[in-house]
């Protein structure tokens, strides 16, 4: 018998690197492996999971929503969709919606709406138009998304890229002015960098390009595939600075933890260059994971979620200050969306997650650096004093071992 991960190294393509753990099963905080350990999630699949492993309410409408009607493709209406797209576009201020699946996709259908606009909207001249992006970005790892990214990894091996982006530095204000031309289509930005190592752009950063971007009729589209769904103790991190996006761009959290669900929402004037045929999506937008968005985005305003991350990442990053270790270089966030920078001359993030895993807490490193804490945005202070007391404990062992050797 081979275990599940020989089986995964025979047979799946060796495109990531995860923990030597074996998940089965899962249920609000909390983890299970195959040996029957139990683990504090503080990574939620990248914030898929803020509603919580198995969320009851979301078990039980998936469960009848299977039974009743799942794939119909958007070939024909269904009962399921239109009610999911008010609801998103009602709290979010946005007009119309186009439904996805992964984030990556509505990334996609971002640039393919921001580019038709700039054409058919702006008058920017066939194939000229441009769209902006930043440095240490992530929006996803299609072809045309690596096309605007820098680091290198994401694009070695896979060229050669299609033009049309451009980029400057993350928080620059000023240097975003200089890039704008009478082409740019669109500034595409994360309020807060995820994969970047959880980088957080300068007060009022936000406030000022979404100005910059109007002055110049260019498009400000945000991309909360991690950022949003209350994630950093807003609705959207946008909110923070009382942003209000031309377009933005939903997923992760929008499917409850259970389906891939995602979205672009816009404009009207965006969203109607879109004609029948421009744009498909065989599953996007199909009735199970309509009426599972719909709950998720329920239970994220009943439950007050927002809220939760709000006070309990405060809470996470003034105990997190308390902690003195070289290892630690900064501790940096916003609601529960936190990462840990790790001196790579006293330790290694990868060391960190791997010592925390064994202590039953699961996380990940980003760029083997920063070590990240995102959990369900449902933990308590209970939790997360526990967790405070298992990262501290690691770092004082690991700091013990480097002083020895």
């Amino acid at each position: 018998m081979h275990s599940a991960i020989d089986l995964e190294a025979q047979y799946c393509a060796g495109n990531y690197h995860p923990l030597p753990v074996v998940l089965i099963r899962g249920e609000g905080l909390y983890l299970w492996d195959d040996r029957g350990k139990k683990y504090l999630d503080m990574m939620s699949a990248y914030s898929a999971v803020s509603h919580g492993h198995a969320h009851p309410r979301l078990v039980k409408l998936v469960q009848e929503q299977v039974a009743t009607l799942n794939i119909v493709s958007r070939a024909f209406h269904s009962d399921r969709l239109g009610p999911f797209l008010e609801r998103a576009c009602e709290l979010t201020g946005l007009d119309m919606a186009l439904p996805m699946n992964t984030g990556a996709e509505a990334v996609e259908t971002a640039i393919k709406a921001v580019r038709k606009w700039a054409y058919t909207v702006k008058g920017v001249p066939e194939d000229r138009a441009e769209i902006i992006a930043c440095t240490g970005n992530f929006h996803g790892r299609t072809i045309a998304i690596v096309a605007m990214s820098d680091e290198p990894q994401y694009q070695a091996g896979f060229g050669p890229f299609p033009p049309g982006f451009a980029l400057v530095d993350y928080g620059d204000i000023d240097a975003l002015e200089r890039a704008i031309t009478p082409n740019t289509a669109a500034f595409v930005v994360e309020p807060i960098q995820g994969e970047g190592g959880i980088v957080i752009p300068p007060a009022g950063y936000l406030k000022a390009a979404a100005e910059l971007c109007r002055q110049h009729n260019v498009l400000f589209v945000a991309d909360e595939i991690q950022t949003g769904l209350g994630r950093t103790g807003r609705l959207l991190a946008c909110d923070h600075e009382g942003v209000k996006p031309d377009g933005l761009i939903l997923g992760k959290a929008l499917g409850g933890g259970v389906l891939p669900v995602s979205m672009f929402l816009a404009r009207r004037d965006v969203m109607r260059v879109f004609t029948p045929g421009d744009h498909g999506s065989t599953f996007g937008g199909n009735p199970l994971a309509a009426a599972v968005g719909l709950e998720a985005l329920n239970i994220l305003v009943e439950e007050d979620l927002p809220a939760k991350s709000a006070a309990m990442g405060a809470y996470l990053k003034a105990e997190l200050d308390e902690i003195e270790s070289p290892l630690i270089r900064e501790v940096r966030g916003k609601g529960l969306f936190v990462g840990i920078e790790i001196d790579p001359e006293h330790g290694s993030a990868r060391a960190v997650c791997e010592a925390l895993m064994k202590r039953g807490l699961l996380s990940k490193e980003t760029h083997e650096t920063v070590v990240r804490l995102a959990p369900p945005l449902i933990i308590g202070k209970a939790e997360i004093d526990w967790a405070v007391r298992q990262l501290r404990d690691v770092l004082e062992d690991l700091g013990s071992m480097q002083l020895a050797s």
